[in-house]
């Protein structure tokens, strides 16, 4: 028998604000927290700005000190949203009932720049013997799932840019199928450190702008690229019985995920978008969407090839009409693209979207390009109540996902 998947907890840290209340506070007032690079040298660097989280203390939230001092900060960024996440829900439950499917893109990468750096001037003997659980991308999964004693499926998806609604479906299925009846998921991400922002710049992936305002731009005719984002963003997904008898909040119901795989190039979309189109589709499919108000919370990258495909394969997906009807945004406008964590952060505002009846926009949208041309919300928030959401992410290797939310 397949049950019903409902969210219980949200928890965010990011680049907006490092709890849920002041993130989609500045979510709705269309904030832009890219500003100059604070965190790191740009010494050399072609890019300047990013989407940096400045103000985090590790030691805020309720989570073991000394598991937090012997974390990378991407794994900081988990347990602190998680802690948020299962506060929010009040879950307490069998430990083999509850998992963890939390992955991240790129993993501890601080940790290993940082240790190489010390085996470079110090010698091998100077690398930490913590260096391995500290840098791996499984283990804010795993720091997870010991913080809280979830003994079920643990599952650390690595799917580029597409990982965090890849863990969040994933689960969704887990829980619908009886795998489990509660699971913590989502993504978390830092990477901005100077390998990786040269990486990506030299990939041409990142914007060059040195304006905050003109650096992320979806759907924008200007757009030139994305701006490197960080964070971790959880939600508390639960079987929808075992959360009315204990009598818990719902912030929607999860209803449909799609899955594919564009298998063409390893960093551009397919040209004709037909693999995003599946996934969206079998999303929508799931759901049993018919026709009803719908809420995208777009991949919306800004970078030139994503933003024309997702268009595209919005259109492809729903149809024409419909797809104009549709309402659009993207939250990267404003706190950037968080990688592995994008997801993440982007459910826990389509759950909140659902909710409180508000659509957050598509900042800095002042140019229209013809290939994109539907409705993404410019500037402003909208004070509207959808019916049903999706959320899109597709990664670097053709990784494409989808999840569907219901407002309850």
């Amino acid at each position: 028998m397949e049950r019903r998947v409902v969210i219980t907890g949200l928890g965010v840290v990011s680049p907006l604000g490092n709890d849920v209340a002041t993130f989609w506070d500045n979510l709705q007032k269309g904030v832009c927290a890219i500003r100059p690079i604070q965190n790191i040298s740009t010494e050399g660097l072609k890019v300047s700005v990013a989407a940096e989280i400045i103000d985090f203390d590790p030691s805020a939230y309720d989570v073991d000190k000394g598991m937090m001092r012997r974390a990378d900060r991407y794994s900081q960024f988990a347990l602190a949203a998680a802690s948020q996440a299962m506060a929010d829900s009040g879950l307490e439950m069998e430990p083999e009932r509850l998992g963890v499917f939390v992955g991240s893109g790129v993993g501890g990468i601080h940790t290993l720049c940082s240790e190489h750096e010390k085996m470079m001037t110090e010698g091998v003997g100077r690398v930490s013997p913590l260096f391995v659980p500290m840098m791996i991308s499984n283990i804010a999964a795993g720091n997870i799932a010991i913080a809280y004693h979830a003994e079920g499926p643990c599952l650390p998806i690595v799917t580029a840019c597409a990982t965090a609604t890849h863990s969040i479906g994933e689960a969704f299925r887990n829980i619908k199928h009886g795998y489990a009846d509660a699971i913590i998921a989502g993504g978390a991400e830092s990477a901005i450190v100077p390998i990786a922002v040269s990486g990506f710049a030299n990939s041409k992936a990142l914007s060059l702008a040195t304006n905050p305002a003109e650096a992320s731009l979806p759907f924008d005719k200007r757009r030139g690229g994305f701006v490197i984002g960080e964070g971790s963003g959880i939600v508390i997904l639960e079987e929808y019985e075992h959360a009315r008898k204990r009598g818990a909040k719902i912030y929607a119901e999860v209803c449909g995920f799609g899955n594919t795989c564009d298998a063409y190039h390893y960093t551009a979309p397919r040209p004709d978008a037909k693999s995003q189109t599946i996934a969206i589709e079998q999303a929508l499919k799931e759901a049993k969407y018919n026709g009803e108000m719908l809420y995208v919370n777009a991949h919306g990258t800004g970078t030139a090839l994503n933003d024309k495909t997702e268009t595209m394969a919005l259109k492809q997906s729903l149809g024409e009409e419909l797809a104009r009807k549709a309402m659009i945004s993207s939250n990267k406008s404003m706190f950037g693209h968080c990688l592995g964590a994008a997801g993440g952060l982007e459910m826990v505002a389509t759950a909140l979207t659902l909710k409180h009846g508000v659509l957050p926009p598509t900042i800095n949208l002042n140019e229209s390009d013809p290939d994109c041309d539907l409705d993404y919300i410019p500037h402003t928030a909208r004070q509207v109540q959808a019916d049903i959401a999706i959320s899109d992410s597709f990664g670097f290797g053709g990784q494409n996902a989808c999840v569907a939310v219901r407002k309850l």
